[in-house]
């Protein structure tokens, strides 16, 4: 077994695939989805800036982008949702790319052949947006609230080319991520997932608080807040938080161990992963991997892990990937 953390990438860099390099091109963005224009402030550099303190002006942001990078077309979240930052979500897919290419000989597999689990794939359908898009993969997507898959749903119907692409299906066990998910016989090639981070709902709403007061800190005055940056229950606390939802997709995925080639995930929280990795060591994976990922003041990482020895991972990528 092998544990390898990966160089750290400068401050603010995006990964070089990543089509979100620079400053937004608003003028461009603001043909497409003209409502973007509406929340346009001038910024600190006298050039305009989104007011990425209103929710609306960045799920308008965010429909543009899809738009305009990926073909995506009438994407759109309910009220309440979270709306993810499109150029990290994109991060973390090329990121896991360049992991499933070390495995393949340096050259990442395109194509429908690959097929990703989406654990908590959301009412915005993000990763298999992504991941389809810039690698052709087909995905499942999974989740326990059903009107968010039924939103998921509406964005693949408005799209008709994901029909074939984006699988979606409900957790129907609040307590279970793999089981009554992954069938018998079935493979994944690897797994994404965006745990909760919170332990509960007032540590939610305390750190909804702390940005706030970052944001007029940044701003230098007082805002006055269009309401909260939005997040259903379950898609910000869980019973443990982040170290407790993590701690179980890594004990269930022991169980799945012949039938997913790389599992991953985000950990927000840098003192969850030695733990984590202990967990892992324990239950016998053979690979482990960090990927530290930064976006402007945001640290992240990715962690990976594979039950499959070298034998095992030879023959799944004749099978699979060739």
């Amino acid at each position: 077994m092998s544990s390898k953390s990966a160089p750290r990438k400068p401050a603010a860099t995006l990964h070089p695939r990543n089509r979100h390099q620079g400053r937004y091109d608003f003028k461009t963005l603001g043909k497409l989805q003209p409502e973007l224009l509406e929340y346009l402030i001038p910024g600190k550099d006298h050039n305009l800036t989104l007011d990425f303190t209103n929710p609306a002006a960045v799920k308008a942001l965010n429909r543009a982008l899809l738009q305009h990078h990926y073909g995506v077309q009438d994407w759109d979240i309910p009220a309440g949702y979270l709306c993810p930052p499109v150029p990290g979500r994109a991060d973390y897919v090329h990121a896991l790319a360049d992991l499933i290419g070390e495995s393949h000989d340096g050259q990442i597999p395109r194509g429908p052949k690959l097929v990703g689990l989406d654990i908590g794939t959301g009412a915005n359908l993000i990763y298999p947006l992504i991941g389809n898009r810039d690698y052709g993969w087909r995905f499942v997507g999974t989740d326990i609230d059903a009107p968010a898959l039924s939103n998921a749903r509406r964005i693949v119907a408005a799209n008709p080319s994901l029909a074939e692409q984006i699988e979606l299906r409900l957790q129907r066990d609040n307590e279970k991520l793999l089981h009554n998910i992954v069938g018998t016989g079935e493979r994944f090639d690897f797994t994404l997932c965006n745990p909760p981070f919170y332990t509960d709902a007032e540590a939610a709403r305390q750190a909804n608080k702390r940005k706030w007061r970052n944001l007029e800190e940044q701003h230098g005055k007082q805002l006055s807040p269009h309401q909260s940056f939005g997040g259903q229950a379950n898609e910000l606390y869980c019973s443990g938080g982040e170290i407790g939802f993590l701690g179980r997709l890594v004990k269930e995925s022991s169980a799945f161990a012949t039938s997913v080639f790389w599992f991953s995930s985000l950990v927000s929280k840098g003192a969850n992963l030695d733990e984590l990795q202990q967990q892992l060591r324990e239950l016998g994976a053979r690979d482990i991997r960090v990927v530290p990922m930064t976006q402007g003041l945001k640290h992240s990482r990715m962690l990976a892990w594979t039950f499959l020895d070298k034998k095992q991972r030879r023959a799944w990528r004749k099978a699979r990937w060739s």
